[in-house]
C-alpha cells in the first residue's frame, strides 16, 4: 500500500507541473497578445473546486489599469479566475473567444469578434497561442534532463562490460544468439548500455557485433524483427544474464526454514537447471499458470512445495525442500545487475550538461515516435496504458533523480501526443490554422465546434481503451 500511495503521489505531483506549465504557454501567449484569458485551472472543477481566486494581476504586470473601455466606450473588468479542480486529470485554460471544451455559450459565435477574443486575432498570433504549451512541455523536459545530468550526472553500465552476457529466449536463439553472448553494436552502429534502443537498432540493423567465448563475432540478422513482440513475449527477446545468487533471506520465510542464506547460488528447481534469475522468474511462470489449474488447496500445496539445489559459497551443493508462499515468493531478494559490474560514472559541467540533455531528449522524443507505429497494430493497442500503467513507471521509493527523470518523459510525451491533429487537441486546431493560413479560408464556427466534439469522444475512447487495460492486467485477463 505504501509503495502505491508513493507512485501515486509522484504521478499526481509530475502530472500537476506539466499541466500547469502546459496550459501556463497558452496563458502567455494569449496575454501577449492581449487575448482575454476567462478561467485558468490545474485539475477540471466539475461542479465545484478546491480553490477560486480572481485576479487582474497580468495587466498590473504590465503597468497598465485594472479596467478598460470596451468600444461602446463602457468600463469592463478582465481578470482571470485563477482554480485548483477536485478532479486530478489534467487542467485547461479558458481562452476567450476560442472554441474548444472549455466554451459552453455557444450564442457568443453568432457575434462579431471582439478585439480581446481569440477569433479576432491574426492567424499567427493563433497558431502561437495554440503552439505556447507543446513548446512549454519540450523545452521543459530539455531543461529537466540537463539539470538531472548537471546535478546527478549519469551512471550506466557499458554493454561492453557486461562480461557474462544477455539472456536469450527461444526466438533469439533461433537467429543464432546464445545465452552467455556480449552484444557491441550492430553495422548502425556500438551499443552503450542495455536499454530499449539496444531492441530497436537490432530491429533496423543486418548485422550484430557479438563477442562470444572471447573471441568476437558478426552475426547476421536473417528477419525483420518486430519491436513489440521482443519486449511483450514472455521472456523478452534478451535480457542481462544474472545469476540466481541470493543476495539477503527474509526471516521465517520459505527460503529461511529451508536453509538457504545469503551468498548461495540457485541452480537447479524441481530438477530443471537454473543458470540465472531470468530462468528463475521463467520456471516460477510455469508453475503458476499450472497453479490457475489447480482444483484443491491439495493442489495447490503439490505445486508449491519445491526442491532446489543451492550451490553454496564452498562449492558444495544442497538438496533442499522448500513450500513456497500462495503467490510462489521464495522470501529472498536477489542480486542485480549492478552487483556484478561497475558502473561508467559521466560528471557534467553547467555548460555541458545543456547539449548533452538535449540531445538526449531528442533521442527520446525520437524512439517515441520511431514506436508509436506499433499502437495501430492489435498488440498495439493492447500495449495501450493509462493512468496506472503510468504511475507504475515512477519508482516504488522516492528519489528526485528518478522523479525528474520520469517527469521530463512525460513531458515530451505530452508535448508530441498534443501535436497529433486530432480535433480536442492543440493539434487539431494548428491543423485548421494551418489550413486557413494556407487557404486563405477560415472553416466555420459550426464544423469547428463539430470537430471539437467529435475530437472529445475520440480521446474519451481512447482513454477509456487505456485505463481499461490497466484493469484487465491487474485481473490478469491481459
Amino acid at each position: 500500500m505504501e509503495m502505491f500511495l508513493i507512485r501515486a503521489l509522484q504521478l499526481v505531483l509530475a502530472l500537476t507541473i506539466l499541466v500547469f506549465l502546459h496550459e501556463g504557454g497558452h496563458f502567455l501567449f494569449s496575454k501577449l497578445f492581449g487575448v482575454r484569458v476567462n478561467k485558468f485551472y490545474v485539475f477540471f472543477d466539475y461542479k465545484f473546486r478546491l480553490f477560486s481566486t480572481y485576479s487582474n494581476w497580468w495587466r498590473r504586470f504590465r503597468g497598465k489599469e485594472p479596467v478598460k473601455k470596451n468600444s461602446e466606450g463602457e468600463y469592463e473588468y478582465d481578470g482571470t479566475e485563477y482554480g485548483i479542480g477536485w478532479i486530478p486529470l489534467g487542467g485547461y485554460c479558458q481562452i476567450e473567444g476560442m472554441i474548444d471544451e472549455t466554451q459552453h455559450d455557444v450564442t457568443k459565435l453568432q457575434e462579431a469578434p471582439k478585439p480581446y477574443e481569440f477569433r479576432g486575432k491574426p492567424c499567427w498570433q493563433r497558431l502561437l497561442i495554440m503552439l505556447g504549451g507543446v513548446m512549454v512541455n519540450f523545452f521543459l523536459a530539455l531543461i529537466i534532463y540537463s539539470a538531472v545530468l548537471y546535478t546527478w550526472g549519469e551512471d550506466y553500465i557499458a554493454m561492453k562490460d557486461m562480461t557474462m552476457g544477455l539472456k536469450f529466449n527461444d526466438k533469439a536463439k533461433e537467429l543464432g544468439f546464445r545465452d552467455g553472448d556480449v552484444l557491441l553494436g550492430t553495422n548502425l552502429g556500438d551499443f552503450r548500455e542495455f536499454s530499449a534502443d539496444v531492441f530497436r537498432d537490432l530491429t533496423e540493423a543486418s548485422s550484430v557485433n557479438i563477442i562470444r567465448d572471447g573471441k568476437p563475432l558478426s552475426l547476421p540478422i536473417s528477419e525483420e524483427l518486430n519491436l513489440l513482440e521482443m519486449l511483450q513475449s514472455n521472456p523478452v527477446f534478451a535480457r542481462p544474464l544474472v545469476p540466481c545468487d541470493i543476495d539477503s533471506v527474509f526471516a521465517d520465510s520459505p527460503a529461511a526454514k529451508a536453509g538457504l542464506v545469503k551468498g548461495d547460488r540457485i541452480v537447479a528447481l524441481n530438477g530443471k537447471p537454473i543458470d540465472s534469475w531470468n530462468e528463475m522468474s521463467y520456471q516460477l511462470g510455469i508453475l503458476d499458470d499450472c497453479m490457475t489449474a489447480a482444483r484443491s488447496s491439495a493442489d495447490s500445496l503439490k505445486l508449491r512445495s519445491t526442491v532446489i539445489v543451492a550451490e553454496h559459497k564452498d562449492k558444495s551443493l544442497d538438496t533442499l525442500k522448500m513450500t513456497l508462499t500462495p503467490d510462489l515468493k521464495l522470501g529472498v531478494i536477489k542480486t542485480e545487475v549492478h552487483n556484478y559490474y561497475t558502473p561508467t560514472h559521466v560528471s557534467y559541467s553547467l555548460l555541458e550538461s545543456i547539449p548533452a540533455g538535449s540531445a538526449y531528449g531528442i533521442n527520446v522524443l525520437g524512439g517515441y515516435v520511431s514506436d508509436l507505429k506499433y499502437v495501430f497494430t492489435s498488440d498495439g493497442a493492447k500495449s495501450l496504458g493509462g493512468f496506472g500503467a503510468i504511475g507504475s513507471l515512477f519508482p516504488p521509493m522516492w528519489d528526485w533523480m528518478l522523479f525528474w527523470k520520469m517527469t521530463a518523459f512525460l513531458s515530451i510525451i505530452l508535448a508530441f501526443m498534443n501535436l497529433l491533429p486530432i480535433p480536442a487537441l492543440d493539434g487539431g486546431h494548428v491543423l485548421f490554422l494551418l489550413y486557413e493560413m494556407i487557404t486563405r479560408r477560415k472553416p466555420s464556427d459550426k464544423f469547428l465546434l463539430v470537430a471539437q466534439y467529435a475530437g472529445m469522444i475520440l480521446l474519451f475512447a481512447l482513454m477509456i481503451l487505456a485505463n481499461l487495460n490497466d484493469v484487465l492486467r491487474f485481473f490478469g485477463i491481459l
